[in-house]
């Protein structure tokens, strides 16, 4: 796992200079172990790569990057994990190609030279790299199926720069920042984020999640991005249920298998939760006798706690347990570091126990953990898709079928009618009209807190940010939500979560639910083996599991994971809180004393709980402490004589 930035400017010898050292400054936390910086020029102009490098696998000098191919012809910097690098080395072998470390970087500068892009739908792992073709004169950015590992792009002034976060990408850019509005208002409004292209700064563009992007440095010509990977939705699975849930198990196993490939400490983040128990189980089933190091939040003495759940899947495996309970003091004292390592304003705060968690389990040596993240979006989790799921049956003509579904579905815990008919009727409603909807359910497009009149002015779009699934077969309306909500709405929020507070903290996080191979086996599936006719979310994943994960997890019928009890915590820090919101005095579009009214009724239970008083005080000290200075960055360093 690494750092990776760079840049190409147009004309070598120009009045300026990308400071790539300082863009590699704000990503040693993702790199504590090398670093390594190349420039070279040529009648395409002048590229400079930088790399910080977390070694993992393979942990001598022939890991070091920027990496050349032995032509010379290739250049890479690569942030990353291919967990099928042994076998892809051993295809390459045969082909003729001949190897001088045991990395998997060597193997994907290899792999490239060999197939090109093609290469890509051969990878298992989680990566973004950049690529040079010295003899095409191209420049290839590419991230992996589910943008697990970021990558941002920005096109300066002076040509063409990327980095693996936001901030370092702005010191590459060096010409100042201006705040994305449109970002902001649905981030402040809806809780939008992280669900398109788009950041909090304007001309900073994040990668999409299964996409390349090639420049010509010869005309300067930056290609749209391409897609190298779609989900597919189209039902093609004619196994029986039995068949899929041995099938679903061996994919999952050989999944974790490839995913403990380490050369340093492994370890799993346990929530308690159906799919951190079941990586937790796999890692014992596939290395009997390996220590396994659990890391968990508790949340002592609150209804979200799930300290019972995490301590039975310890004592079922043998595992080495550690976990962590916060005090609401503690989230004061590490909000500013916590908002400068995420680098974008993010949800809530369970945010905050993922942070401390990663801080745990570096605090115990280890430095690799396997994660339970995507599950919910492959296996119909969460509560189920219940809109989706009857929009597909009814599609199909199944009419009393889709009414006993939603009956059943709304017998399970934190579920109900009421809101399983508001879901099914925002399914086929549209336009003005879901809108309306939106608001009858106190979602308001102009909330009297912001200068709604300022920012029409500027061109902001006051509505929510919907977004549908590209159209799909008749009756497969739930296998194109989860498509939509694993690669574009929903997972790459938490995915962004994941990376930013595992590497604050020099440790890699791997999830080895997402690997296109699964994703594809379960989004052809029958959508009934995802969600049962009674309601049960990740049915057929529930059958795989059973004699790996004790009976009483795979029947648990809440979800809580990670869960914060937040409407304590900000009780707690009720006047720090109030300071921290305060800050939008500076902010032209804010309201800073109608919110800090807003959030007192909200303490004081006058008003139905929301995560809009953490919103406003992430978004108050982001940008504070992470927009502001970039705001007042200089363009970059100019030549030395």
């Amino acid at each position: 796992m690494c750092g990776i930035a760079g840049y190409w400017a147009a004309s070598p010898g120009g009045n300026v200079r990308p400071d790539l050292d300082g863009a590699l400054a704000r990503l040693a936390h993702r790199g504590p172990n090398d670093r390594g910086i190349e420039r070279q020029c040529g009648p395409w102009g002048e590229i400079g790569l930088g790399h910080t490098r977390l070694s993992i696998i393979d942990l001598s000098s022939g890991g070091h990057q920027p990496m050349r191919s032995r032509d010379g012809r290739f250049a890479l910097v690569f942030n990353g994990e291919i967990y099928n690098y042994r076998e892809l080395r051993a295809e390459l072998s045969a082909a003729g190609h001949e190897f001088l470390s045991q990395s998997d970087t060597e193997v994907l500068l290899t792999a490239w030279a060999h197939w090109s892009a093609s290469c890509l739908t051969r990878l298992v792992g989680m990566f973004a790299f950049v690529i040079i073709d010295r003899a095409s004169g191209t420049l290839t950015c590419v991230r992996d199926a589910f943008g697990i590992k970021p990558v941002f792009i920005s096109r300066p002034s002076w040509g063409f720069c990327f980095a693996s976060e936001l901030p370092a990408t702005s010191a590459l850019r060096g010409e100042g920042a201006e705040l994305n509005l449109q970002r902001t208002y649905d981030y402040l409004v809806y809780g939008d984020y992280d669900s398109c292209e788009s950041t909090f700064v304007e001309g900073i563009s994040q990668l999409a999640p299964g996409t390349l992007q090639v420049l010509h440095m010869h005309s300067g010509q930056l290609d749209a991005p391409v897609r190298w990977w779609t989900p597919p939705v189209q039902e093609s699975n004619r196994l029986s249920f039995v068949d899929v849930a041995e099938r679903l198990r061996h994919l999952f196993l050989e999944n974790v298998r490839q995913h403990l490939r380490s050369d340093v400490p492994l370890g799993a983040a346990l929530s308690g939760g159906i799919d951190s128990s079941a990586v937790v189980g796999a890692m014992r089933q596939v290395e009997p006798d390996a220590p396994i190091h659990t890391f968990s939040f508790i949340a002592k003495g609150s209804p979200v706690s799930e300290e019972k759940w995490a301590n039975l899947v310890n004592r079922h495996v043998g595992a080495i347990a550690h976990s962590i309970e916060v005090e609401p003091h503690e989230l004061a004292r590490d909000l500013d570091d916590m908002i400068l390592a995420q680098g974008e304003p993010f949800g809530s705060t369970s945010i905050y126990a993922q942070y401390r968690v990663f801080k745990l389990a570096r605090e115990n040596g280890i430095t690799v953990t396997l994660d339970g993240q995507g599950a919910d979006e492959l296996l119909a989790g969460y509560q189920g898709y219940p809109g989706e799921r009857v929009h597909s049956l009814l599609d199909s003509g199944a009419l009393l079928p889709a009414a006993s579904f939603l009956y059943k579905w709304a017998k399970w815990p934190g579920r109900s009618l009421t809101y399983g008919l508001k879901a099914c009727v925002g399914e086929f409603v549209g336009g003005p009209w879901y809108s309306k909807l939106r608001e009858l359910v106190s979602e308001r497009e102009q909330p009297d807190w912001l200068d709604n009149g300022q920012l029409t002015e500027r061109g902001v779009h006051l509505a929510f940010p919907r977004q549908v699934p590209d159209p799909c077969p008749r009756g497969r309306r739930l296998a194109a939500e989860l498509a939509l909500s694993a690669t574009r709405r929903g997972l790459p929020g938490l995915l962004r979560h994941a990376d930013r507070n595992s590497m604050r903290f020099s440790v890699e996080s791997r999830v080895p639910f997402l690997t296109p191979q699964l994703a594809e086996f379960l989004l052809t599936l029958p959508e009934e083996y995802l969600i049962s006719a009674g309601g049960e979310t990740k049915h057929i994943f529930r059958a795989a599991m059973r004699g790996i994960v004790p009976d009483a997890i795979l029947d648990r019928r809440d979800k809580i994971g990670f869960a914060t009890p937040e409407i304590d915590w900000l009780s707690s820090l009720g006047g720090q809180a109030r300071e921290w919101i305060g800050e939008a005095e500076g902010i032209d579009f804010l309201k800073p004393a109608r919110m800090l009214q807003e959030f007192d009724r909200i303490l004081a239970g006058q008003v139905r709980f929301t995560w809009q008083a953490w919103r406003w005080i992430n978004f108050c000290r982001w940008h504070t402490r992470v927009f502001e200075p970039m705001s007042r960055q200089r363009a970059a360093a100019p030549v030395e004589p």
